[in-house]
């Protein structure tokens, strides 16, 4: 949730970026480059791709800024530009890994089970990245990123109800994970 002092910040900032303001759009990185990123490695196995989506994202938010309405609408904007950038090369890669299928005929190859430290959050990141795109996310946006349901709704682009269902399945997929590897109660 936005607090009344963030509103204004988000929206003097926004007006500056509005003004090609460097500073502010730098101040606008620097606030946000690390969730963001975070969220897009989430979703995307590789850091360089995520690096790139991140990148991705910056320049179209940046380039954008216009069309936001509401400055307390900021972080949900974001972050649904971001998550855009990120399933934009996700389907990216598998229409290319389909595509080297067809042309070499080649058979999938599994990702080898490595063993799970045993950091907590290292085990978790784990078994997040064992989840389906979908809860892997909306896990993201409500516990890392604490984003409230309506929020991630505007993210996702999906009504709150179906943000609330993916949001216990994605919790009971996790508690599945975590306690087949012997570390959830």
């Amino acid at each position: 949730m936005v607090t009344p002092k963030e509103q204004v910040y988000y929206e003097l900032l926004i007006l500056r970026c509005r003004r090609q303001d460097r500073s502010a759009q730098q101040e606008l990185v620097a606030c946000w480059e690390q969730r963001l990123f975070y969220y897009i490695r989430r979703l995307l196995d590789d850091e360089e791709e995520a690096w790139d989506a991140l990148q991705e994202t910056w320049l179209s938010a940046l380039k954008s800024i216009g069309s936001l309405r509401e400055p307390a609408g900021l972080p949900a904007w974001l972050y649904r530009i971001a998550r855009n950038k990120a399933m934009d090369r996700l389907r990216r890669k598998c229409a290319e890994r389909e595509m080297l299928i067809d042309e070499e005929d080649a058979s999938e190859t599994g990702v080898p089970d490595e063993t799970l430290d045993l950091h907590n959050a290292q085990v978790v990141h784990e078994a997040l990245g064992r989840l389906s795109i979908l809860h892997r996310e909306v896990l993201t946006l409500f516990f890392l990123e604490d984003l409230s349901i309506a929020e991630m709704s505007d993210v996702l682009q999906t009504s709150p109800g179906t943000v609330k269902s993916r949001l216990h399945h994605a919790k009971r997929a996790l508690r599945a994970i975590l306690e087949e590897e012997g570390y959830a109660q």
